[in-house]
């Protein structure tokens, strides 16, 4: 009788096991944090490793070819002497940023981290060995700024990421490998992220590397999501979850994100059908055209254009993460410190504007609008805009320039509203009109 009890018992808390799993069911500190991460709307996104040695971007190794033997020779080499936490958070909090995301690990498998799972890491394969991601924790903390861990699913380096997925071939590795073995290690290093670092969450990547095979039919591994999702919030119920694997929410996750889009666009190509979940959204683009440091890439974009893709994001929902990559020795291009400044000062007059924000109800090509209480704000992305005229039902105060405090005269009639616009009111970046409800 005890050993019929036992099985039950047993069967008992595996099937609860899988229907807590299945039907994941956020905290209250987890929700608390997802609605801080939306009024957040700012982040600075961080690529980097011992790939900015060579100057080439963060795939070089996939996309040279370069041997796992040769590639562990870059850690030799990385010596970033002029990396400053402090000066790397403060020049975010210049920029009105609220939160950074930092690569632990990416696709070539180099943990910027001290992990205990692997000697492959900044502090004991490195001339450096300083913990770089211990130094952002430090200093986000006096700051005031939250952290986030970037970790790559996908994996260049260890042999046990096997049988490939769509990238990593001819690199050396043996035509072996087991990945159940991958899985315990990958897990072992989120696990010891999770609970060894005061961190806001997690952002992961790869997985569209086994995925990609998934859509096309042929055979493909399971990253078994919802384990590592569970483990993560186990450790902490209050960790944020995201991953960019270019589909709708998977059970366990608290944001989605879209790569080098708004929510529902697809002009990078990467989110081609994905639905947009009920979770709060973010969009990640770069400064210039890479993630990693490229030195031949001075494609920069002007402070005008970051400022309005902020100011799209927040009127799609979404925060906007961007993206730097600082340069071998550690330091943040000069362009880029610029930029980042230029965004910061705009911020700095308009931020009541974009953060604790929602989604406005008029939404044009040129007109975006966000919302809090009782304000809406639209923000006029063409400078030659003459007059507004948009459907809009609800009763109006006041409106007035957001700048100026000037009042503006306008006409609502059968859920329409009009007004003129005063072209000595109108700013090249962002005209903003405040609409008091």
């Amino acid at each position: 009788m005890k050993n019929w009890l036992v099985v039950v018992l047993v069967i008992f808390v595996h099937v609860t096991s899988i229907l807590a799993q299945d039907n994941y069911i956020p905290s209250s500190k987890n929700l608390e944090n997802r609605t801080w991460f939306q009024d957040a709307k700012f982040g600075l996104f961080i690529h980097w490793g011992v790939y900015s040695i060579l100057g080439d971007g963060e795939w070089v190794m996939q996309q040279q070819n370069i041997n796992t033997d040769r590639y562990e020779l870059l850690p030799n080499f990385f010596n970033p002497e002029k990396f400053d936490a402090e000066e790397i958070v403060s020049l975010a909090k210049a920029a009105g940023m609220k939160y950074i995301t930092i690569t632990t690990k990416h696709h070539d498998g180099f943990a910027m981290y001290d992990s205990q799972v692997s000697d492959y890491d900044i502090v004991d394969s490195t001339p450096f060995q300083r913990d770089i991601f211990r130094e952002l924790e430090q200093a986000c903390k006096k700051a005031g700024i939250k952290l986030f861990a970037y970790y790559s699913q996908l994996d260049w380096h260890h042999p046990d990421y096997y049988p490939r997925g769509k990238t990593g071939h001819d690199l050396g590795r043996p035509e072996t490998g087991h990945w159940q073995d991958y899985l315990k290690y990958q897990n072992a290093q989120i696990k010891e992220i999770a609970e060894n670092y005061d961190i806001a969450g997690f952002w992961f990547d790869g997985y569209w590397d086994q995925n990609d095979l998934k859509k096309q039919g042929k055979a493909s591994q399971d990253f078994k999501l919802e384990d590592t999702y569970k483990l993560i919030h186990s450790v902490n119920s209050g960790l944020l979850i995201g991953n960019n694997h270019h589909l709708a929410p998977i059970n366990g996750e608290d944001f989605q994100m879209f790569e080098k889009d708004l929510p529902g666009k697809n002009t990078a190509g990467f989110s081609d059908g994905t639905e947009i979940g009920n979770l709060p959204l973010e969009t990640c683009e770069t400064i210039n055209h890479s993630w990693g440091f490229n030195l031949q890439d001075a494609h920069h974009k002007s402070s005008k254009e970051l400022i309005r893709y902020l100011v799209k994001a927040a009127g799609n929902n979404a925060n906007f993460l961007l993206n730097i990559g600082p340069m071998p020795n550690g330091d943040i291009q000069e362009e880029h410190k610029t930029l980042l400044k230029e965004v910061g000062m705009w911020m700095q007059n308009a931020s009541e504007t974009i953060y604790d924000t929602r989604a406005g109800e008029i939404q044009k090509e040129q007109i975006v609008s966000t919302y809090k209480k009782d304000t809406l704000y639209l923000h006029l992305l063409d400078e030659n805009l003459q007059n507004i005229s948009v459907t809009f039902e609800k009763p109006i105060k006041s409106i007035c320039y957001f700048s100026s405090g000037d009042p503006i005269n306008f006409k609502q009639q059968k859920g329409n509203l009009t007004f003129d616009l005063d072209a000595n009111q109108m700013n090249p970046i962002d005209t903003i009109i405040q609409i008091n409800l």
